[in-house]
């Protein structure tokens, strides 16, 4: 039931705008009151479930003075007229049990929900609950837009409010429990996971959201350890591979300090094999002394008798030179007589030689003669076969003559194809100078660039949809107009403001069609299959573009209009047709300031838009008054119009660069033609001129070879007169040969008889000789003892002085070499240093080379030092602490893969059969009004819960596909039907007291409307089910209605009485009699 409301007139709901002339007056247009029809309580068990709202009283509260209502346990209808108050009491039901403004979507503060003219309001909401109701009263304040609270007239805190609230499961924030009028469009428009959520905290069991909640977390964690694994796993690998680095250092490092250590111990042995090698030297050079001691000796004793055998000698010498000297001058004579013999002897020798060497050129050379004039004939005779099979040169001269007129005539041909070429290049020349209009068609491509740079930045949705269209438009059947803002062109950008005010700016991205059936297809592609926000539109099939302005533009010229939208812009047929359809721009003048000063005369020319300069007034008629409500905007600056491309500018340009590039082609073809005959007549030319040049050759050989054979003739000529008689010359030189013979003879007589007076002095100066050898060999053998004697006198003087070195030397050694092993002279060798020195090599030669070789190896090794190990072993620590750290984030991360699956268990298996029982309802709500839906759980990775959803998909006519709920692919009316039924499908399985639903029907249509009228009263009216508010401005005739419904009338008016006068069972008394009277 529900008690008389009061209402004053002269206030409005903060969500509505008022204009001049719309509510302007104050009279007082009488009390309001709301009252129910059907229903009643009963008096021992209640039917209200828990948390039920039992009472609602408002107290200056919107357009309520007082009011108070008392809603049925199940379905309550709210009937009333616009304006009435219906939303006001579902405003109170939000603000009353603690609900923000921004819930209901009106007013942003709670303030402006107090009736105006009063400083406070009260909202009062009894709900059901067991031993006692549960009373929420919240007093608004408007001064400082606060609210007070109490609780069963307690005064509480909003947190203590909000906590009783929830225990008995109510959430007004949840569209899927509370769903204000402001807000049902915004049902459509929840996602996939809200609306999972959504639907989880209104009929889940009471752990479901909180495990769904659970698992997001575990999954977030899940992702954190993971990414944390993965990201310690980087930094052990990079940590491992760089001390694999500093790992080779230390390994250099070591191996340096073994290259040292070797270093130092061979330089510790070096001393002690250098003591050793000088102590073994002094050991053989004292022994070498001591043998070359007994050496001396025996040398010195040796040689006495030697001496006194060369004194004997040498007196026998001196008797032998005395007889030579007497012979002397006699033998020096023969000696140069017999000299005079022999080199006269010699001389003929040489002349013999000489002869036998002329006689054996004269034969060289007259065989040389033979072979030359045998070659020569040869030579002639085949010059003289090779001028026989020669043409005569008279006969070669008409080939000549014949080739040179042709000749001539190809040079004629030629001057005229390169003529012709010249023309035609100069030709290209002047219409590759017009083709720079290419760069007027590049800058008006730029200009479109631009505004397609923009729309990609503003709506890249749309940008993707486009290029998408372009690869794809043989797909449709009709024309496709690309987004508006492309397509329209201002005639001047400084008037874009006006069209992009006028146009909303989804219109101004939407896909202009000329056919509904391509339209289908190309949203289907977009938006079911690339899920993409974009927006379409189809074009009128009648005709709009050519209407005519109900005034025109001359007659409005005395207000300042200069022209309609119409004519300010360029665009395809299609869109203009769609812009003065819905637009009606071809009908919406444009004026200047003066149309601004103006402005209240324009009422009599009846225009429901104008634009001024910087204005947009709109004159609207209102429903309740029938009186005009004006109201002006300041217009916005245009952002997407302002690039200007002249279109007709653009096509001159083009038709023209295509007619110059179709002549370019017909010349380069001309040019190509030419160039090629060209080339064939140069073919040609080389030709000829290759067989002019043959038949010169021709020519000219003949006279060559008769030249040839002549020359030879007279060589073959003077060769054959040259002969030498080679008997003649033989004979020459035997005689000459013999004559000289003849005198050697005699010469060697001569000779042989100044040999034997000789001989005498022979015999002297061979005993001489042999006497003097035997002196000479005696002297050498005493020179070579006394030599020996010297040579061992100075070898042991040399041994002696080297023993003394070495002795020295070797006392020296060992004192360094003891000093550098740190020991006494006294002292023996530690045997560390012996073990040590054994695996060295044992001779200086190999000490130094393995000294060299190591220091060599150690100079490789720079800038190494011991930190390079501590800084190793440092790294070695953080390593194993770090995998340390991995392995306990993996076993951490194994635990909550354990507690996931634990809780995807307790949460997924209960969710798909609730989503199973919603989706059940949902179809059969569909199949009843010979429709289809179906209600599934949507997730694209099962792992990533918070990607998991609820997707509704609804088809309204059979010759279509099942499509998703969107905002934008269902008609208004279509989305209310696909709301009201998922909302009705949850109502069975609902675990929140009541649901509230405000004006869901206003979008449908009256089939539609029946049936889902038909449904709502099945579902609420049944036992099992919670309370329902069902608020409408109206309803259809001939509904059916059930017993436990509760209708609550909403009036007002000045004929409306006060409400502690209203009495319904006298109301129905009056009005049952006047029914009788009739």
């Amino acid at each position: 039931m529900a008690t008389p409301a009061k209402r004053k007139a002269g206030t409005s709901d903060p969500g509505e705008s008022s204009s001049s002339g719309s509510r302007s007056g104050r009279s007082r247009r009488g009390a309001g009151s709301a009252g129910t029809a059907g229903g009643g309580r009963a008096e021992l068990q209640s039917p209200y479930v828990e948390g039920s709202i039992v009472r609602i009283t408002m107290e200056n509260f919107l357009t309520y003075d007082f009011c108070e209502v008392y809603p049925g346990p199940h379905l309550n209808m709210i009937v009333g007229a616009n304006g009435t108050g219906k939303s006001s009491i579902v405003c109170a039901i939000c603000l009353g049990l603690a609900g923000k403004p921004s819930f209901i979507g009106r007013a942003d503060k709670v303030g402006l929900y107090v009736k105006r003219g009063h400083a406070k309001g009260v909202v009062e909401i009894e709900l059901q609950k067991t031993p006692s109701n549960l009373i929420i009263t919240r007093e608004i304040s408007v001064v400082n837009n606060q609210s007070t609270w109490c609780v069963n007239k307690k005064p509480s805190s909003l947190k203590m409010v909000e906590e009783q609230i929830a225990a008995l499961n109510i959430q007004v924030g949840n569209l899927c429990q509370f769903l204000p009028q402001d807000k049902v469009g915004d049902f459509a428009k929840l996602s996939k996971t809200e609306l999972l959520e959504a639907t989880e905290k209104s009929i889940g069991p009471p752990d479901m959201y909180q495990f769904h909640c659970e698992l997001k977390n575990f999954r977030q964690r899940e992702r954190e350890l993971e990414n944390s694994c993965k990201e310690k796993t980087n930094i052990l690998e990079k940590m491992k591979q760089r001390n694999e680095r500093y790992k080779q250092d230390v390994e250099r490092y070591y191996e340096h300090k073994r290259h040292l250590d070797l270093i130092e111990m061979l330089e510790r042995k070096r001393p002690w094999v250098e003591y050793e090698n000088i102590r073994q030297q002094y050991e053989e050079v004292k022994q070498s002394r001591d043998h070359q001691k007994e050496e001396l000796r025996k040398l010195k004793a040796a040689q006495c008798p030697l001496t006194q055998q060369i004194q004997e000698t040498e007196k026998q010498c001196r008797n032998l030179d005395t007889k030579i000297k007497e012979k002397t001058a006699e033998i020096k004579e023969t000696s140069q007589k017999c000299k005079q013999k022999q080199d006269a002897l010699d001389k003929k020798d040489k002349q013999i030689d000489e002869i036998k060497l002329a006689l054996r050129m004269k034969r060289d050379e007259e065989m040389d003669r033979q072979k030359r004039i045998q070659n020569t004939r040869k030579m002639i005779e085949d010059w003289q076969n090779e001028l026989k099979s020669t043409e005569n040169c008279e006969n070669l001269q008409p080939q000549i003559y014949s080739i040179n007129n042709k000749l001539r005539l190809l040079e004629d041909e030629k001057s005229n194809i390169d003529g012709e070429m010249g023309d035609l290049r100069r030709e290209r020349e002047n219409l590759g100078r017009e083709k720079k209009i290419t760069d007027c068609i590049i800058q008006f491509n730029n200009m479109m660039n631009m505004k397609e740079e923009k729309l990609r930045g503003r709506f890249r949705d749309t940008y993707n949809a486009l290029m998408w269209l372009r690869e794809n438009k043989g797909q449709f059947k009709r024309n496709v107009c690309e987004p508006m803002m492309l397509e329209i062109n201002m005639k001047d950008n400084k008037y874009a403001k006006y069209i992009e005010n006028h146009i909303s700016a989804n219109d101004m991205r939407a896909f202009v069609f000329e056919s509904q059936e391509d339209m289908e297809i190309f949203l289907k592609e977009v938006r079911d299959n690339q899920k993409l926000r974009v927006n379409a539109v189809c074009a009128p099939n009648e005709s709009f573009a050519g209407r005519k302005p109900s005034r025109s533009i001359e007659e409005l010229h005395r207000y300042g209009f200069f022209s309609y939208l119409r004519e300010l812009f360029d665009a395809p047929q299609a869109v203009i047709n769609y812009l003065c359809f819905q637009y009606g721009v071809h009908n919406v003048p444009v004026g200047t300031e003066k149309t601004r000063s103006m402005i209240e005369r324009l009422r009599e020319t009846k225009l429901r838009q104008i634009y001024t300069a910087e204005e947009r007034y709109s004159v609207k008629v209102s429903t309740y008054t029938n009186q005009n409500i004006s109201s002006n905007t300041h217009l916005r600056a245009a952002q997407f119009l302002t690039v200007t491309v002249d279109a007709e500018e653009r096509r001159h340009l083009e038709t023209q660069l295509m007619e110059i590039n179709t002549r370019l082609q017909s010349l380069d073809f001309q040019l190509s033609t030419l160039s090629e005959k060209q080339k064939g007549l140069e073919h040609k030319d080389n030709e000829l001129r290759q067989q002019k040049k043959e038949l010169f050759e021709r020519k000219n050989k003949r006279k060559q070879l008769e030249s040839k054979i002549s020359m030879k003739h007279e060589s073959l000529r003077r060769m054959e007169q040259d002969a030498i008689n080679l008997e003649e010359e033989t004979q020459r030189t035997n005689v000459k040969i013999k004559e000289i013979n003849v005198q050697k003879a005699r010469l060697v007589t001569e000779l042989m008889q100044l040999i034997n007076v000789s001989s005498l002095l022979i015999d002297l100066v061979l005993q001489s000789t042999t006497v003097t050898s035997t002196k000479n060999r005696l002297a050498s053998e005493h020179t070579t003892a006394t030599t020996q004697l010297r040579t061992a006198e100075q070898r042991f003087k040399e041994l002696e002085e080297r023993r003394r070195t070495l002795l020295e030397n070797s006392k020296e050694r060992l004192r360094k070499a003891s000093q550098v092993c740190n020991v006494t002279l006294d002292q023996r060798l530690p045997e560390t240093f012996q073990n040590a020195f054994q695996a060295l090599p044992s001779t200086l030669d190999e000490i130094d080379a393995l000294l060299n070789e190591e220091k060599s190896k150690a100079s490789c090794f720079s800038d190494l030092t011991a930190s390079v190990v501590e800084e190793y072993t440092k790294r070695v620590a953080e390593i194993n602490q770090v995998a340390e750290e991995l392995e306990q984030k993996k076993n951490d991360l194994e635990k909550y893969r354990q507690d996931i699956s634990q809780a995807k268990e307790r949460w997924l298996n209960p969710l798909k059969q609730l989503v199973e029982q919603i989706n059940e309802k949902f179809s059969h709500f569909f199949s009843a009004m010979q429709c289809a839906g179906e209600v599934d759980l949507h997730a694209e990775n099962e792992e990533e819960y918070d990607k998991y959803g609820i997707r509704i998909r609804v088809k309204f006519r059979s010759n279509t596909q099942l499509h998703e709920l969107t905002p934008h692919h269902q008609s208004g009316g279509e989305r209310s039907v696909s709301t009201m039924l998922y909302l009705m499908a949850l109502q069975e399985l609902n675990r929140c007291p009541f649901r509230v639903v405000d004006e869901i029907n206003q979008g449908m249509d009256p089939v539609n409307e029946r049936r889902v009228f038909d449904v709502v009263v099945k579902t609420a009216c049944k036992e099992s089910t919670s309370q329902y508010f069902f608020i409408t401005p109206k309803l259809l005739q001939n509904l059916t209605y059930a017993e436990k419904m509760t209708v609550l009338f909403v009036c007002n008016g000045p004929a409306m009485m006060e409400p502690s006068k209203w009495n319904l069972k006298a109301f129905c008394r009056r009005r049952r009699r006047l029914q009788q009277v009739n």
